[in-house]
């Protein structure tokens, strides 16, 4: 058992002054506010709760950087997808437990306490099944363990290369499946989990889906998370018209009974249309905004979907650059850019947009991963706290929090990262970062030379 005390702590939305809390066996047991702290409390300024990422792909860490050159006329998504094919050619186990690592450490020190790990690399570079076919997934858990991350997997399910059954490409040769193979994959990623880490599934798209197929990993996997890339670019959305006469989101809200367990990733190309559809649908729509912008592949319409009371969460994605902070308010800033005004994202009863934003980004991000969030009797002790010592809190009041968190201070004003009642960050940094980083280092440097 362990006892904390802050200054304010983040509680149903709003700041609550003197919190005490007790931690046993990795959940909150009690919580106090308006008391004082006892002699054998730790103290500390603000608690949050930790935030999910809903989508990330870990492996992607290592290459952050090395596509920001110019490889053709009209360079773009696909070309990208195509360096990183390339870079994945070479990796081992090992190299994924040692990137998805980092990238996983990073993820504490930014914010976020649980990730959806969006896992499609399955096989050995000459595309033929590891001894267990589960091993990469068992990299995965490796990482999650050794950082202390929550996890929920997702095992990727990919069989072709385009819509209507195209053959793939060599590139995509380490993540192909067919249901039979799939089903034992799954099973044994299944059998490596620990703690209170869960599992959904993660039919790739429909590029990459057949519909027959997605039916079957819907019957094979009948309750938990169901994640799924969507109308990320427009290419895609052309290829789907064409191929089935509809939209991908909207083949999706037609064919396939997309509900509040469904997070649609990207969804960045919504007709006017799909906006209320997929809102009434109680899906999430999995938004990552720093990687959108990194790739190219557009603006997501977040101010017409939030007024249809759309939910979201938000991911790392390629895991380009890492933090909770940055993604909100990237997210803002592109309403802001296509909108040509300020504070579009803020709510009707909520004006502050960081508090109305990492409000709903919690509870998305919580239900699109299967799992509950918030500082809570009985929730997982998943705390955040910030140092109101950093020159972006002068000034602040309980209002202006959050704004100056993600508007001004960013992944440098946090200063402790609890996770199940461990403490994993402490100063800012994470507790296993050297040997983290030695590690993380080892591989990429072997995989780059």
């Amino acid at each position: 058992m362990a006892t904390y005390w802050f200054g304010r702590a983040w509680i149903d939305e709003s700041w609550q002054r003197d919190v005490r809390l007790t931690v046993e066996n990795g959940r909150i047991s009690a919580l106090e506010t308006g008391v004082g702290a006892a002699p054998d409390d730790e103290r500390h300024a603000a608690a949050l709760p930790g935030l999910c990422n809903v989508h990330s792909h870990g492996f992607q860490r290592g290459m952050a950087g090395l596509s920001e050159r110019r490889s053709r006329p009209e360079d773009n998504f696909w070309s990208w997808r195509e360096i990183m094919y390339r870079f994945l050619d070479r990796l081992t186990p090992d190299d994924v437990a040692a990137i998805t690592a980092q990238a996983y450490a990073e993820m504490l020190e930014g914010g976020f306490t649980r990730v959806g790990e969006f896992h499609y690399l399955h096989h050995d570079p000459a595309g033929a099944a590891y001894a267990d076919p589960a091993e990469m997934a068992g990299a995965i858990v490796q990482a999650s363990a050794a950082t202390g991350i929550g996890l929920t997997l997702l095992p990727v399910f990919y069989a072709h290369g385009n819509f209507g059954g195209a053959q793939p490409s060599a590139g995509q040769r380490r993540f192909l499946s067919d249901i039979d193979g799939f089903a034992q994959l799954l099973d044994g990623a299944r059998a490596k989990l620990v703690g209170d880490a869960n599992i959904g599934i993660a039919p790739h798209s429909l590029r990459a889906v057949a519909p027959k197929q997605l039916a079957a990993l819907l019957a094979m996997s009948p309750t938990g998370p169901v994640h799924i890339h969507a109308a990320e670019q427009e290419k895609e959305v052309a290829d789907c018209v064409a191929w089935s006469g509809a939209r991908p989101v909207e083949w999706l809200l037609d064919n396939a009974a997309v509900d509040a367990r469904w997070c649609l990733i990207h969804s960045t190309h919504l007709s006017a249309v799909e906006v209320p559809r997929l809102a009434a649908s109680g899906a999430i729509a999995g938004l990552c905004p720093i990687t959108e912008a990194n790739l190219g592949d557009g603006i997501f319409p977040a101010v017409d979907f939030l007024a249809a009371d759309g939910r979201f969460g938000i991911g790392t994605d390629s895991n380009i650059l890492i933090d909770v902070a940055g993604e909100l308010r990237a997210l803002e800033y592109s309403q802001r850019l296509a909108h040509r005004a300020r504070a579009l994202l803020a709510g009707e009863t909520s004006p502050f947009v960081g508090a109305h934003l990492y409000a709903q980004a919690l509870a998305g991000g919580a239900q699109a991963l299967g799992v509950e969030a918030g500082l809570a009797v009985g929730q997982p002790a998943d705390i955040v706290s910030l140092d109101l010592d950093h020159p972006s809190f002068a000034g602040t009041d309980d209002a202006t929090l959050l704004d100056r968190w993600i508007f001004a201070g960013g992944a440098g004003t946090i200063d402790c990262v609890w996770r199940a009642g461990v403490k994993r960050v402490e100063g800012g940094r994470h507790v296993d970062r050297a040997a983290i980083a030695a590690a993380y280092r080892q591989s990429v440097e072997r995989i780059v030379a």
